[in-house]
């Protein structure tokens, strides 16, 4: 099951983000196949104020525990996350 992990940022937190970029990006290469895609949302000046990930997992909860075991959750970035069911249907490159 796919599911959308929906993250905004903090207002002031480009610094702390920086910072802790190196061991998000591990911990989402660590999830080999079950990541589907990630990345930054940008905001008007271009830069992150929040992050998509989309992971394959069993259930919600596995989801959830990926989220929270994210490097920039536990560096209190994220001002909310929101995981959602998500359903890959234009251009899934699986079919």
């Amino acid at each position: 099951m796919l599911f959308a992990i929906l993250c905004d940022d903090k207002p002031g937190m480009q610094e702390t983000r920086a910072a802790v970029r190196t061991d998000h990006l591990a911990h989402l290469n660590a999830l080999g196949e079950r990541l589907k895609f990630a990345g930054p949302f940008l905001g008007p000046d271009e830069k992150p104020v929040g992050s998509l990930i989309v992971v394959d997992t069993g259930s919600e909860g596995e989801a959830r525990a990926i989220a929270e075991a994210d490097p920039y959750a536990k560096a209190e970035i994220f001002e909310s996350v929101t995981i959602r069911r998500w359903n890959w249907v234009i251009n899934n490159p699986e079919g």
